[in-house]
């Protein structure tokens, strides 16, 4: 018997899906080092120029018209309108993953996106092929892209929204309310002090941390105007990601600031700097709030994406793990009261810990491992 091959499909190369696709890597390797894993970026496999195409139109419509990516996600009526553009692209891409399942020959195919779990699922289909596929949702909410006949297991953040996908007709056998997947280095405990002088920073003071996902997005320069309004000392960290734009534009005016700023671009360490944070500022990304959650990081969510992110503002707040920030310019009164009152601070810290799946990755690696063809 051969050492399991597991071919893990996402899309966008930052992003929360490859990140969950990373950490389902490392996850697997930690618990068996035999295990041949192919990590691929599916969309740009399939169609590398519409790749660009695509990504370039989603984030222009993200930044300029969001209104238009509301109407547009889950819509019942759109999307029956698109299935079956939908199937032509994926039945048109089965030969091209035929020559990829041909070569690698995987026995699992995990898959952290919706879009190349229809590939996948749409390839058994025209080919009969039994290998099990698993989809990894990386939202705690489901949308109807995701339903798929072939899909084997549908991994999901929790119980209440395995109910969630039962009622979209998904078998219960099918579900597996295990986490959302992240680096399992954030179980890995943290040197709090040593962080904190590394970063130029005192252990006395509280700490936010400021970030707007991996690629920068969001009111942020606006956010940190408005902190330096608040009477409270304290000191931030700021990641930028990939906007060098903010970056260049932060970076100019650090020494306006009264308050103490770390700047950073594009980081490796969040899990460091989340673990010495004791307020987070952020987008809420499925997967930056679960490792938020993971470290009991009360979190202040300012302009959700609409659609997913919208969606996940609306679980994390009915779980009073998180406030919705809706005045950029206001957010100065909320960090004010939550320091003030360290007891509102500790409720939502509480709640954080509650719904937090810290084993998650572990916990999908060795579901994956259990599988094999039927």
């Amino acid at each position: 018997m051969h050492n399991k091959n597991i071919l893990l499909l996402y899309i966008t190369e930052v992003s929360g899906h490859h990140s969950a696709s990373l950490a389902i890597e490392k996850s697997l390797k930690a618990i068996s080092a035999d295990l041949k894993i192919l990590n691929l970026n599916a969309f740009h496999y399939t169609s590398p120029i519409s790749e660009k195409v695509v990504n370039r139109i989603y984030t222009t419509v993200i930044k300029r018209t969001p209104k238009i990516w509301d109407f547009v996600y889950d819509n019942p009526k759109v999307k029956k309108s698109i299935d079956k553009f939908k199937n032509a692209i994926n039945k048109f891409n089965s030969p091209k993953l035929k020559r990829l399942f041909d070569q690698f020959r995987p026995d699992i195919v995990v898959c952290t996106q919706a879009y190349p779990c229809g590939m996948v699922a749409q390839f058994k289909k025209t080919y009969q092929s039994k290998v099990p596929l698993v989809g990894v949702l990386t939202d705690f909410i489901p949308h109807s892209y995701w339903l798929y006949d072939n899909v084997d297991y549908y991994i999901c953040p929790s119980q209440e929204i395995s109910r969630r996908l039962a009622e979209k007709g998904i078998p219960e056998h099918k579900i597996k309310p295990l986490g959302i997947p992240f680096d399992p280095g954030f179980l890995t405990p943290v040197n709090k002090p040593a962080v904190l002088e590394k970063l130029g920073f005192s252990a006395e003071k509280k700490t936010v941390l400021i970030m707007g996902g991996g690629q920068g997005l969001g009111p942020i320069k606006t956010i940190v105007q408005s902190l330096d309004r608040v009477k409270s000392d304290f000191q931030e960290i700021i990641i930028t990601g990939t906007n060098k734009k903010l970056y260049k534009s932060l970076k100019k005016d650090l020494k306006k600031f009264k308050k103490k700023i770390c700047l950073l671009g594009y980081v490796h360490n969040v899990n460091e700097l989340m673990s010495v944070s004791d307020l987070i500022i952020t987008k809420p990304g499925g997967i930056t709030t679960s490792e938020a959650l993971s470290k009991g990081l009360p979190m202040l969510i300012i302009k959700p994406i609409p659609g997913q992110e919208a969606n996940n503002t609306v679980y994390l707040t009915e779980q009073k793990a998180a406030l919705k920030i809706v005045k950029p310019k206001e957010i100065n009164l909320i960090v004010e009261n939550l320091f003030t009152n360290p007891e509102k601070l500790k409720r939502i810290s509480e709640a954080c810990s509650r719904i937090a799946k810290p084993s998650a990755g572990t916990d999908i690696a060795r579901f994956i491992l259990s599988l094999s063809h039927v």
